[in-house]
């Protein structure tokens, strides 16, 4: 195995990690919708993050999911989830963990169909190249 996929699967893991905790913090009534949405975040991030790992595409330390979108689609491989959707997402990440009144961007049912898509795009991109 190479260093490039040890490194795209653990981004990989860490995606479904966040995930989870996405997902948990869903239905727990006393959790902002803004925190659980970070989560979310967090694993469109990853999961972008792990097929540039594995291949080798260069990413600086950004939660802009719309500019990591952008670097993997200049390198052949395009993600198959909306830009507007992962731009919507993105704000979670940085601007809402600081913010009490977050503008609602998304609603649950959206945000859990965008991190299903983009994890299922990874790990599909993941096994293709196997």
């Amino acid at each position: 195995m190479t260093p490039q996929r040890e490194e795209a699967e653990r981004y990989l893991r860490l995606a479904r990690r966040d995930e989870t905790a996405f997902l948990a913090l869903l239905d727990v009534p006393s959790v902002d919708f803004s925190v659980a949405c970070f989560h979310a975040q967090q694993a469109g991030e990853k999961a972008l993050k792990a097929v540039m790992c594995l291949l080798g595409v260069e990413f600086r330390r950004t939660h802009d999911l719309e500019a990591l979108a952008g670097q993997l689609s200049d390198a052949g491989c395009a993600p198959a989830i909306a830009v507007d959707d992962l731009r919507r997402l993105t704000p979670y990440a940085v601007e809402f963990r600081y913010d009490d009144e977050a503008i609602a961007l998304l609603d649950a049912k959206n945000a859990r169909r965008i991190v299903e898509e983009v994890l299922l795009w990874a790990t599909a991109s993941l096994e293709s190249r196997e």
